[in-house]
């Protein structure tokens, strides 16, 4: 199913949030606490101006989230295998996994910290309406983007690239990651090409998977800082998870393609 009409269309709010997240997921520079702080707010100060645009009834069915998530997701910087292989040169291809794996869990830790910080600020000063659950909104899309980003090397990495052009790939993996598995690009003929767009079951997935992690971020929002260790530790975990699951079945894909990335290479 195509796009249709009836989601939202783009604004200022919509470009904001989409530069913000691609700069915390980039990796082209290190980020500390104060920058990823800095990104956050920038984030959930854009997510109030995309919500007063979309609309009372698109924002509480969840539906403002996922399109605006689904119209970002093909700008975020994914690296291909043969980029993957030349930074981290003589590892094997389980050993660049890992690498990536951990990588993105530190990420969605720090992440999950930087929302506990937030909060902490927050309890000073009581928070209005919007920012509580702007700043939920902000942190479940930074998580979901890194752990897209991830799933998609994840792919690259084990020779199980999505086919076609940036953005149907991106989609792929894009609705790989709602639905925790690894793509068999196989599954593509030229029939049943990769989708230009993302029809509505995929859509209600991710907006069950946004809600998710929305929900859990509200760890973040305990007093002091125990939100930031909640907040960090739930989305280590989630995140691991997610990754050891498309992992399997990735390792598994490969090894009946009998393609490079099987535990022995």
């Amino acid at each position: 199913m195509e796009h249709s009409a009836e989601h939202e269309p783009r604004g200022e709010g919509h470009s904001a949030a989409s530069e913000a997240l691609v700069h915390l997921v980039s990796g082209d520079r290190p980020l500390n606490g104060a920058d990823r702080g800095r990104l956050l707010t920038s984030l959930a100060r854009a997510l109030v101006a995309s919500a007063k645009a979309a609309g009372t009834t698109a924002v509480v069915t969840g539906r403002w989230l996922a399109d605006l998530f689904v119209d970002v997701a093909p700008r975020l910087p994914i690296r291909d295998g043969q980029t993957l292989r030349a930074h981290h040169p003589g590892r094997t291809t389980e050993e660049i996994a890992e690498a990536l794996i951990s990588g993105a869990a530190n990420a969605t830790t720090a992440v999950g910290a930087a929302g506990g910080a937030l909060a902490t600020v927050e309890f000073a000063a009581p928070p209005t309406l919007l920012s509580v659950p702007a700043q939920l909104a902000a942190e479940a899309m930074a998580v979901a983007a890194i752990e897209v980003k991830l799933v998609a090397e994840l792919h690259e990495l084990y020779g199980l690239a999505a086919p076609g052009p940036r953005v149907p790939r991106m989609l792929t993996y894009l609705q790989a990651w709602a639905d925790r598995r690894g793509v068999n690009p196989l599954e593509f003929t030229p029939r049943r090409g990769v989708p230009a767009a993302l029809g509505e079951a995929a859509r209600r997935q991710i907006r069950k998977r946004l809600a998710g992690r929305a929900g859990r971020s509200l760890l973040t929002l305990g007093p002091m800082f125990s939100g930031a260790v909640a907040g960090g530790y739930v989305n280590r975990q989630g995140t691991r998870k997610l990754a050891e699951k498309v992992r399997a079945d990735l390792r598994r894909l490969a090894a009946e393609r009998e393609l490079p990335g099987t535990a022995a290479d």
